[in-house]
């Protein structure tokens, strides 16, 4: 009589001692089923009911928000072609940000266009990676009143962010980020 119980779930075993561990450790957990379907059976309502009310809020939210245009990006690459950064913004023909190029020192820079208004330095997310020894650990900001802001980042593991990667221009620039 167990063995035709355990076949209606589909357990075929040979009649020792583990089948009858097995029927009762059944037995004993079929209570705790009860609890765990009725959950599983609300969850998907809870969290589809959540979804669409917050779905209405963004689409309100959207829905009244004034259109900016977004700056036109530019992916380029350096002189020599080993660094790759962009140019956020188109930078006037007469402007410091004009004579500049992917992939020039900071040295380079500050002796074309004059030290900026304010610098700030961070790490970025790679430089806590166990196994990562590239580049791009650290990044230098330069912002420059009038011109916007540019950034710099080390292009080997032990070096400091010296190398141009991404010029952002916005005329209307002060020196606070």
């Amino acid at each position: 009589m167990q063995s035709s119980s355990l076949r209606r779930f589909g357990v075929e075993l040979p009649t020792t001692f583990s089948k009858h561990i097995l029927i009762v450790i059944f037995l004993m957990n079929r209570k705790a089923w009860l609890p765990l379907a009725i959950c599983l059976t609300f969850l998907p309502g809870c969290a589809s009911w959540h979804k669409t009310e917050t779905n209405n809020a963004t689409k309100k939210s959207t829905r009244h928000a004034p259109s900016v245009a977004k700056p036109p990006v530019r992916s380029v690459t350096s002189a020599d072609g080993l660094v790759k950064g962009e140019i956020i913004g188109i930078p006037a023909p007469a402007s410091k940000f004009s004579l500049l190029q992917i992939g020039m020192t900071l040295k380079q820079v500050e002796h074309l266009i004059g030290k900026p208004n304010k610098s700030d330095s961070r790490i970025t997310g790679k430089q806590y990676q166990p196994f990562y020894f590239g580049g791009d650990t650290q990044r230098t900001e330069a912002y420059y009143k009038g011109e916007g802001h540019l950034t710099f980042s080390n292009t080997r593991p032990d070096s400091a962010p010296d190398t141009l990667i991404r010029i952002t221009v916005y005329p209307d620039a002060t020196t606070t980020h």
